[in-house]
């Protein structure tokens, strides 16, 4: 059983377009005509020229190799160019092409990923949702507005869900860590203050922040809501500020969690070793694919820190993240997409769900998923925005910031 050829797919995403403006989706084949199916989570350059960057991959490390030498494909990869260290592009093309290697070895012995991985640890994997506009808010106002804020957080609560999160405090700029503002400090504040006697204790409330404060703005943030104990304060800091997310962590009596936009263990050992983080959210379609977050979680146990896989992609990453979360013995939960995503359960069938808070891990073989390739050529991306981007305009201390949650605004 050789690897023979690569399809990518660039799936643009229907608005409002949660889970970004479009997912690159891999579909692998071996000579022996088994297809698997992968994701690439995001990137720094525009997704046609990742499609180039991904041949290139599959061409030069992975054709006509076996899909069992996973380790053996990693280590050209990552060694690609005399580099040998974390290259988010590359390393984020073959994630998803692992990830496909992983739905052919399980389609070829008839069993899911998860019984390849070690077996099963968690049959049910607890879930968490993003907190998104009711149909009759007012999609603009909603990401400024504690009312409309805690009544969808109620909706997500008695829909089952256990943890919610949502997104305050303020822009996600390119000039790096500021300061925030006493608005955004006051909003934060009232948002999760109403969230909280919405939901009183029947669920965990998640603060998600995206690396734009400086260590000591985060730290004068998070005082300010820890008497609303959120089970997280994400990414406080910019990723690459190692030292100074572990000052965050220090100061405040919260978790911090990190991780979507790092790749590989390199990265990963690192925020454990400087006590940066406690909970850590690999995205796998850019962190190195399944056997390398395998590892990442092996090493965090280690450490006493837990895992929240991130996803912000599309169903395929969603399925890989799945099989992953059942069979780690230090899992705290999965992200999902309200209930699975209106656009991504057709685009696998409806095989995945969320149900009353919870996500069964599939039993069929493979990543347990049946992707509609009619349907994801009737979506094909051909614009030119990124994935996500961030904004150019700095903080706005006079009349106050909106960030609309991730919303790619097609």
């Amino acid at each position: 059983m050789r690897l023979e050829g690569v399809e990518v797919f660039v799936v643009g995403t229907p608005p409002p377009g949660w889970g970004g403006r479009y997912w690159i989706i891999v579909r692998l084949v071996t000579e022996c005509g088994i297809v698997g199916y992968g994701e690439v989570y995001a990137a720094a350059i525009g997704p046609h020229a990742m499609k180039l960057v991904i041949a290139d991959v599959f061409a030069r490390h992975m054709q006509g190799e076996t899909p069992e030498n996973i380790e053996l494909m990693f280590r050209r990869v990552y060694s690609s160019g005399f580099t040998q260290r974390p290259d988010p592009t590359v390393m984020g093309a073959f994630s998803g092409l692992e990830i496909a290697c992983w739905d052919i070895l399980g389609k070829a012995r008839a069993r899911p990923v998860w019984a390849l991985l070690g077996g099963m640890m968690n049959p049910r994997l607890r879930a968490y949702t993003y907190l998104y506009p009711l149909p009759h808010h007012e999609s603009q106002a909603f990401w400024t507005s504690p009312e409309m804020q805690a009544e969808s957080a109620l909706a997500a609560v008695d829909q089952g869900f256990t943890a919610i999160k949502l997104d305050p405090a303020g822009p996600y700029t390119l000039r790096g860590g500021h300061q925030p503002g006493m608005r955004d400090i006051d909003l934060t504040d009232r948002m999760l203050g109403a969230v909280r006697a919405a939901i009183g204790n029947r669920a965990d409330i998640l603060l998600g922040t995206h690396g734009q404060f400086t260590p000591a703005g985060a730290i004068r943030l998070g005082a300010a809501i820890e008497r609303h104990q959120p089970l997280w304060f994400e990414e406080p800091v910019p990723p690459d500020d190692i030292q100074g997310m572990a000052e965050v962590a220090r100061a405040l009596r919260l978790p911090i969690a990190t991780g979507e936009r790092l790749c590989t263990k390199a990265e990963f050992g690192a925020v454990l070793r400087a006590g940066a983080a406690s909970i850590l959210q690999p995205a796998l379609g850019r962190a190195g694919g399944i056997w390398e977050v395998k590892k990442i979680a092996a090493m965090a146990e280690m450490f006493g820190a837990q895992l929240a896989p991130h996803l912000y992609a599309g169903p395929v990453e969603w399925a890989a993240n799945i099989h992953l979360a059942a069979s780690i013995p230090n899992l705290l939960m999965i992200e999902c997409i309200q209930t699975g995503g209106d656009f991504h359960l057709p685009l696998i069938g409806h095989s995945l769900r969320v149900d009353d808070g919870y996500v069964t891990p599939p039993q069929l073989p493979g990543l347990g998923i049946s992707f509609d390739e009619d349907l994801a050529r009737a979506h094909r991306y051909d614009a030119g925005a990124l994935h996500l981007q961030m904004q150019e305009d700095p903080c706005n201390y006079t009349e106050g910031n909106s960030f609309a949650g991730g919303a790619s605004r097609n």
